[in-house]
C-alpha cells in the first residue's frame, strides 16, 4: 500500500503512461494492442512502485488499487482494513463500525 507522499509520486507516471496509450490509439492501433502495450507505456511507474515498496508488481492496473486513503482504517475486531473510509462494517470479520470506538461515518 502506497501513503499519500508515495501516492504522488507514482500517480504522475501511471497518467503519462495512460496518455501515450491514448496516442498509441489515435495513431490507429487497435485497443487489444494498446492493452499489450499497457505495461510498457506504464514501466516507469511500475519501477517506481518497485523502488518505494520492494515488490516487483507486474500489472499496473494493480497500483491504482494501493493506495491507503482509499480504504478506512484497521477493523478494532480483525485488524483488516476496512474497505472504504466510510465503511460501517468490515467484510471481512462482520464487525459493525458503530459501538467499535471509530468517530461516526458522516
Amino acid at each position: 500500500m502506497l501513503e499519500e507522499h508515495e501516492w504522488n509520486q507514482v500517480h504522475p507516471l501511471l497518467r503519462d503512461g495512460i496518455q501515450q496509450i491514448k496516442r498509441y490509439r489515435a495513431a490507429g492501433f487497435s485497443l487489444e494492442d494498446a492493452s499489450v502495450m499497457d505495461n510498457a507505456f506504464c514501466r516507469e511507474a511500475l519501477e517506481r512502485y518497485f523502488q518505494i515498496t520492494g515488490f516487483r508488481e507486474t500489472n499496473v492496473n494493480a497500483i491504482w488499487h494501493h493506495q491507503v486513503s482509499k480504504f478506512g482504517p484497521p477493523c478494532k475486531v480483525c485488524g483488516k482494513p476496512l474497505r472504504t473510509p466510510n465503511a460501517k462494517l468490515c467484510a471481512e470479520c462482520g464487525a459493525t463500525r458503530t459501538g467499535l470506538g471509530y468517530p461516526p461515518v458522516p
